[in-house]
C-alpha cells in the first residue's frame, strides 16, 4: 500500500538510482520489474547511477510517481508530455504539473486557460493545489513523460538513455487493457507515439503542445483544440481544480 509519506517532497532531487526506491502501483510492478531487469533498465541505472556520482542534480525525486498515483485499471485518460521541467523545484513526476506553490510555466498556463474555455472551470487556487495535478492523477489520468528523469538545466539531457523503452510498454499495456482510453498527444513528439496506440479501440486526440511558441499556431493550435471537453464527455473525468 502506497502512503504520501513516499511524495512528501516532490519538489526535491534525485537522490538514489536504486528502482526499488521508486514505488509504483502493484498492476504496474510486472512491467517496471521486467525493464528494469532487461540491459535498457541496467543501463539507465549505471548512468543515472554515473550521473549523481558525478554530482549532477537529478529532477524529479520520485521518476516513476505517475505509475504510483495512477494504476492501470483506472487509468480513463492518458496526457503524453515529453520530459520533466528542468529548474528547481518545480518537477513533480507528473507530466505538466508542478508542485503546490510554484509558478505556473508558460505551458500548464495554456491548459488552464484551454480548460477554461473549453470546460468554463477557473484556473485553480494558489497556492494549493496551484499548479499540480495530483488530483487528475488520482481520478485516472495518467500524466507520462515519455522520458523520466532530467538534469537541472538541461532539457532533454536523459533522452535516449532507456526511459523510453519504459514509457512505450507503459503505453503499450494501457492500449491493451479491458476499456477504451482516452489519449491526448500533444506537439510532434507525443504524436510519434500514435503508432503504439490501436486508433479503433481508443479515442487518440492530437494538437499542438501548449508551449506559447505553438499553442495558436496551425495545423492544430492547442487554444481551442476541446480536447477536455471530448474526454470529458467519454471517460467522465472531471478536471476540476480540486
Amino acid at each position: 500500500m502506497l502512503t504520501p509519506d513516499l511524495f512528501a517532497t516532490p519538489a526535491g532531487q534525485l537522490q538514489s538510482a536504486d528502482a526499488g526506491d521508486w514505488p509504483v502501483a502493484s498492476g504496474w510492478q510486472a512491467l517496471v520489474d521486467r525493464f528494469f531487469e532487461a540491459p535498457a533498465g541496467i543501463g539507465l541505472l549505471a548512468f543515472l547511477q554515473q550521473r549523481l556520482d558525478a554530482g549532477a542534480v537529478i529532477f524529479p525525486p520520485q521518476p516513476l510517481r505517475a505509475l504510483a498515483l495512477t494504476p492501470p485499471e483506472t487509468v480513463r485518460v492518458v496526457i503524453l508530455g515529453q520530459d520533466p521541467y528542468h529548474a528547481r523545484g518545480q518537477a513533480e513526476g507528473l507530466a505538466f504539473s508542478v508542485a503546490p506553490g510554484v509558478a505556473l510555466p508558460p505551458s500548464l498556463r495554456n491548459i488552464f486557460k484551454e480548460l477554461q474555455r473549453d470546460l468554463g472551470l477557473p484556473a485553480p487556487p494558489f497556492p494549493v493545489p496551484g499548479g499540480s495535478l495530483v488530483r487528475w492523477a488520482r481520478q485516472g489520468v495518467l500524466l507520462l513523460n515519455t522520458c523520466l528523469t532530467v538534469e537541472e538545466g538541461q532539457p532533454a539531457s536523459h533522452a535516449d538513455k532507456g526511459w523510453e523503452v519504459l514509457t512505450d510498454a507503459v503505453i503499450r499495456q494501457v492500449g491493451a487493457g479491458p476499456e477504451p482510453v482516452v489519449f491526448m498527444l500533444w506537439g510532434q513528439h507525443a504524436q510519434g507515439k500514435r503508432a503504439l496506440i490501436d486508433v479503433t479501440r481508443h479515442l487518440v486526440l492530437c494538437a499542438n503542445h501548449p508551449s506559447p511558441l505553438s499553442a495558436l499556431r496551425p495545423p492544430v493550435p492547442f487554444i481551442g483544440c476541446g480536447h477536455f471537453s471530448q474526454a470529458s464527455v467519454r471517460c467522465k473525468v472531471a478536471f476540476a481544480a480540486a
